[in-house]
């Protein structure tokens, strides 16, 4: 059982959590009245764009990275490493944060070195980072592993970024944000978002049970089973408690971790013709652009709960717009 006095406090931690400053904060809530319309909705909906963060075309790793890079300065970090896919989000912007901040960037792609370097592999190079290609995701993490000590042993000072910076101290940066969200006025009954490696949900979920709100938080998985997601949503919260005190266990027993996993279609990354009508939507009536591998998914799913009357017509709903559109141009 939390009180108001240990949520407080934990709130208060989380604000006094260091961090470096990557791009203007906060990110602009617009309400989506003309796709509100289109889906002939009486609830209000508003998308928190996390896409329009001005540093390195934005997204919601920049909140967990200007985290965990503050902690990678205090530890005298020479080096930012980390993991993802040759498109990853993730690791172009730890590659802008590297470049902004004056530390080298070493990333580990699962897949083939590009023919010619396009999207977010274009933005890797251009921001110097040194890219080692593996065959698969799980060649991933040893790879780090192995570079993290090649970078020891030659004496520099390397510091291993896990996938999503979706660490207990990365999720911080989304309790912070629903503070931010606070601010701007929206108390939401449910907001909707992209989900994979799990901090962001963690850090929305947590921040949703400190400010004592109602929230469902809805993560609509790009990839792994809804089980799988929500196992490390928890754990992730679990592991606040050193941060932010003893009050993160119970947050993360009782916390409603919603995943749903049932607009993966045919994979990570691959479109369906719900995502396609998503991203459609979106553009023509919000001039808003969404990715396959993650916002047009979450977006698909927020339109079907609408047209399904999952979605109250009295309900507020924020989407939150993960970014990502630089997966378009890849």
């Amino acid at each position: 059982m939390t009180t108001t006095l240990d949520a407080s406090a934990a709130l208060r931690r989380a604000n006094e959590i260091s961090t470096v400053a990557l791009g203007a904060l906060p990110s602009p809530l617009e309400e989506a009245s003309r796709l509100r319309a289109a889906l002939g909705t009486g609830a209000r909906l508003f998308v928190k764009r996390d896409d329009a963060i001005p540093f390195g075309f934005g997204g919601n790793k920049v909140r967990k990275l200007a985290v965990v890079a503050a902690q990678a300065l205090a530890d005298g970090a020479d080096t930012l490493i980390t993991v993802g896919g040759v498109q990853s989000n993730h690791a172009r912007a730890t590659a802008a944060t590297a470049a902004k901040l004056g530390l080298r960037c070493h990333l580990i792609a699962n897949g083939n070195r590009p023919d010619k370097l396009t999207g977010n592999a274009l933005l890797d190079s251009l921001l110097g980072a040194e890219v080692e290609y593996v065959a698969a995701r799980t060649d991933r993490v040893p790879a780090m592993k192995r570079a993290a000590e090649r970078i020891r042993a030659a004496g520099g000072n390397p510091v291993e970024v896990p996938l999503g910076a979706s660490t207990p101290f990365g999720a911080i940066g989304f309790v912070r944000a629903v503070g931010e969200l606070l601010e701007q006025g929206v108390r939401p009954d449910v907001i909707v978002h992209a989900t994979s490696s799990g901090g962001t949900q963690a850090g929305l979920t947590a921040g949703c049970a400190l400010h004592g709100w109602s929230t469902r938080v809805i993560g609509v998985s790009a990839d792994d089973p809804a089980v799988d997601v929500e196992h490390q949503v928890r754990s992730i919260i679990d592991g606040m408690k050193g941060p932010l005190g003893s009050v993160m266990e119970a947050v993360a027993r009782d916390a409603r971790i919603e995943v749903d996993d049932t607009f993966v279609g045919g994979g990570y990354g691959v479109p369906t013709p719900a995502s396609i009508e998503a991203q459609r939507l979106a553009a023509r009536t919000e001039a808003l652009f969404v990715d396959h591998t993650y916002t047009a998914k979450a977006l698909a799913a927020l339109v079907q709960y609408v047209r399904d009357g999952r979605i109250p017509s009295d309900a507020t709903v924020v989407f939150w717009h993960t970014g990502g559109q630089v997966g378009l141009f890849a």
